[in-house]
């Protein structure tokens, strides 16, 4: 009997030892939100960036460039009609003015055609962006009801109180306008901002060619004054042996290039051709740096030939004193040739100089000679380009893929230099290869990633 007893007791101690302690809990949590589609918005998402890579500024400015190809153009034409009508000479002459009448309109309807095209692209691009983003709003209309503690409108309520603080803030400080440096003799007045761009096109060879030069000849010959140049590296991206013409701005916008080519020597790169995108054109010759040499090279165009301005010893080059910014250096950028009201120049750096920019100007002659020469204390390597204007030369600086800044300049006249000209420009691709700026429109012609693009210079 004792034994059945104590057999009952020792079950009951194991049973209690195996009881779930009272301190541990276990809760069900019902959530009664709906679960957020993450689906949904990566579509939205993929709609928005799809609507970004459709509309952007270039197609705004082609369109734009080929209004201006077409504004120019005409009254051109309108001129060589009212000469036509006024000539009675046997027929001789008439017959020849019908048939540059024949070529300009042929030009302008292709001008026209090309405008037409872009229109009616542009058309349909709008109705389908305007659809797209209908459908975008109708997405983050129906994504905003999950945002239940209102996170997203508590940031549009703060975005909305720091754009009103910063508009209270610019109405207290106002923006502090450019420095006002002296600008020498120039008939324009004081440099005072870079606005466009006016003109944006990928001309013949749309992303063929990455580095070029572009422009107007600011002493053209008679019957050139309209005409535009184009010189490309077609071999390795560093070396040309042409320059190529066109008749006018519209000709070069459609891809007509009349006359033509005009060749420094058959075979490239060999003695005397191009070195690099920093080309001028000027009184019917161009200026570049000569292949393989510390030298300017001036080839004229009407006799096909070459004259060599030698540079002081110690002049870099051969991709040893480029222009650079923090994440690359444009090879064979050594030797900047640019032109203003009184002529051309040539922007170089020495070893004596310690990398630092070097400025001379280019006297005509047979050949052509080294002028006055300015020392500057900003360093080549800190600077992604030069131009000069009325006399003062004026340095940029790499800010962003879209922004480059005009931040110094070097007065010819005076000796001073400023270091906080603070003057922006816009641009369609992020690299400047050549920037040229033309005396005859007060225009800067920038030649970037295979693209050109001109802005309009503003004097006071």
């Amino acid at each position: 009997m004792k034994l059945c007893a104590i057999v009952p007791l020792c079950a009951l101690v194991t049973l209690t030892q195996q009881a779930p302690s009272r301190e541990k809990c276990v809760c069900e949590l019902t959530n009664s939100e709906k679960a957020f589609p993450h689906d949904k918005l990566s579509t939205v998402e993929d709609k928005a960036s799809n609507c970004n890579s459709n509309i952007t500024p270039q197609k705004t400015l082609e369109l734009e460039s080929l209004l201006l190809g077409l504004e120019r153009r005409l009254p051109r034409l309108q001129g060589d009609v009212a000469v036509l009508e006024r000539e009675d000479d046997g027929e001789l002459y008439a017959v020849l003015s019908l048939y540059v009448i024949e070529n300009e309109l042929t030009e302008i309807k292709q001008l026209v055609e090309r405008l037409n095209r872009t229109t009616l692209g542009h058309r349909r691009l709008t109705n389908d962006t305007a659809k797209q983003l209908e459908d975008l709003r109708a997405g983050m209309q129906e994504l905003e009801t999950y945002d239940t503690m209102q996170v997203v409108k508590g940031q549009q309520d703060n975005k909305r109180l720091q754009r009103d603080l910063d508009q209270c803030m610019s109405g207290l400080y106002p923006t502090t306008q450019p420095t006002q440096h002296p600008h020498g003799h120039c008939p324009h007045g004081r440099f005072r901002n870079i606005t466009g761009p006016r003109v944006y096109t990928a001309g013949e060879y749309p992303g063929s060619y990455q580095y070029g030069a572009w422009g107007r000849d600011p002493k053209p010959g008679a019957g050139k004054e309209s005409w535009y140049w184009l010189v490309m590296m077609t071999s390795s991206d560093k070396y040309a042996n042409y320059v190529r013409l066109y008749s006018s701005l519209s000709s070069l916008i459609v891809g007509v290039s009349d006359p033509g080519n005009v060749e420094i020597n058959p075979s490239n790169p060999t003695t005397n051709t191009i070195q690099g995108p920093n080309i001028v054109l000027y009184g019917e010759a161009l200026y570049y740096n000569c292949y393989n040499q510390d030298a300017v090279c001036r080839f004229n165009l009407t006799t096909k030939t070459v004259a060599t301005l030698q540079l002081p010893k110690g002049t870099r080059f051969n991709s040893k004193g480029n222009f650079c910014h923090l994440d690359e250096c444009y090879p064979f950028t050594d030797l900047d040739l640019a032109t203003d009201e009184s002529g051309v120049w040539v922007i170089y750096t020495t070893a004596q100089d310690f990398g630092n920019l070097v400025l001379s100007k280019v006297e005509e002659g047979e050949p052509p000679t080294l002028g006055q020469t300015w020392r500057t204390s900003v360093y080549k390597q800190g600077v992604t380009n030069a131009f000069m204007a009325c006399g003062v030369l004026y340095a940029t600086r790499y800010v962003s893929k879209d922004v480059e800044e005009i931040f110094y300049s070097f007065d010819t006249t005076t000796g001073v230099e400023r270091l906080n000209i603070g003057v922006f420009i816009n641009k369609m691709s992020p690299n400047i290869y050549s920037l040229n700026y033309s005396p005859v429109d007060q225009m800067l012609h920038a030649y970037c990633d295979s693209n050109m693009v001109s802005y309009k210079v503003l004097f006071s």
